[in-house]
This record gives structure tokens, sequence and C-alpha cells, in this order.
């Protein structure tokens, strides 16, 4: 008895770490979207400008790297913070552009719903089926590369319709990042739930403003 004991412990242990790190991710990405939402909402009725964009790459990815420099200790929570209150910052003069549009709330209002969707049901399917989307690093890999080009195209030439497939690409790109990085906490990839967090974090912003674009084009074909 004692020996069958022994040999569910480390399966237990498992569950356990898993169950940890689940429940601190969420309940830190929660938070952090809520303290986005209000600084978003903040510097939407303030209507400050959107920064420079080397000021956002700078914030963002200078944020970033100190975060996961920090991810071991307390520090890293307060990072976390740091780095999504500005990516609320960043996301309140886009709120603005198309609260303008004539069909402006309809448009937020549908693209923060389908972001709830897309995260909830992505998540709740890789958390009751714990399929292991490890498989999905080389699309992410691959992805990342083929919206960078696409990006920095879109600056040079002006070809129809890119803007909408820059958008759809970046909505599969982060469904795909949501389900990889779910996959890797109930998996043993992921034990650090700072680092987790910060990673559906952007999955997230990234949906909600890729789709914010997708019906706004959408909208302003009307």
């Amino acid at each position: 008895m004692r020996e069958q004991d022994y040999a569910h412990s480390p399966t237990r242990v498992e569950q356990t770490a898993v169950s940890s790190v689940l429940r601190n991710t969420y309940g830190l990405l929660a938070l952090t979207l809520a303290f986005s939402g209000i600084v978003a909402f903040m510097a939407q009725r303030a209507n400050v400008p959107y920064p420079n964009i080397f000021v956002v790459l700078i914030g963002f990815y200078g944020l970033f790297f100190l975060t996961a420099k920090l991810r071991d200790s307390g520090w890293g929570i307060l990072s976390t913070f740091a780095l999504t209150g500005f990516m609320g910052y960043t996301l309140g003069p886009i709120l603005n552009r198309y609260l303008g549009m004539a069909n402006g709330a309809e448009v937020v209002s549908s693209a923060f719903m389908m972001t709830a969707l897309v995260f909830c049901g992505l998540s709740a399917y890789v958390l009751t089926t714990r399929k292991d989307m490890s498989f999905l690093s080389g699309f992410i890999t691959a992805g990342f590369f083929v919206l960078l080009g696409a990006v920095l195209a879109s600056f040079f030439f002006q070809i129809s319709g890119l803007q909408l497939a820059i958008s759809a690409g970046f909505v599969l790109f982060s469904s795909a990042c949501i389900l990889f990085q779910t996959s890797a906490i109930i998996h043993g990839g992921e034990r650090n739930y700072i680092m987790a967090t910060i990673s559906l974090y952007v999955s997230i912003y990234n949906l909600f403003v890729s789709l914010l674009q997708i019906f706004g084009i959408m909208g302003g074909d009307d």
C-alpha cells in the first residue's frame, strides 16, 4: 500500500503544481485586465494622443524584458502591472479612434464580446480536453515572421485588403498562442505564473485590437 502511494505521489505533486500555476495565472490575469481596462478608460476620457511608435516599442519590450528578469520575485508582479498598465494607456487612443465612427460603440462592444468568447472558449477547450498543443510552436514561430513581414510591407506598399488580412492573421496567431500557453501550463511547460500571465495578456490584447480593426473595416464599408 505504501509503495502504491509512493508511486502516485509524483503525479499528485504535479497536479498540485499545475493547479497552483493555473490559479495564480488566472487570478493575476483578471487583476491586470481590470487594471489595464481602467487605465484605458482614463486615457480614452482624457483624449490622450497615441504615443510615438518608438515609445510604444521601447515601452513594451523594455517592460516585457524587465518583467521576465524579475519573474521570480515580488517585483515581477509590480512590473507586470506596469506593463499591462502601459498597454492599457496605448489602448485609450485606439478606442477613441473607433468610438469616433458612426457605429463606433457597436464596433467596440462587438470586439470586446468576441474577444471574451474566443479566449474563454479556447481556454475551456484546452482545460477540458487537456490536449497537448505543443505542436503549435512551429506555426507560432512561422506566423510571427510572416506577420512581421506583412506589417513592414504595409508601411511601404498600399495593397488593397492587406490591413484586413494582417488583422485576420493576428486573430489566428493570438488564438494559437492562447491554446499553446494554456496547454504549456497544464502539461508542465510553464511553471512561472507571471510569464504565463503576460503571455496570455499580450495575446488577448492583440486579439482585441485585431478584432477592432476587422469590425471597423467592415463597418466602414457600410
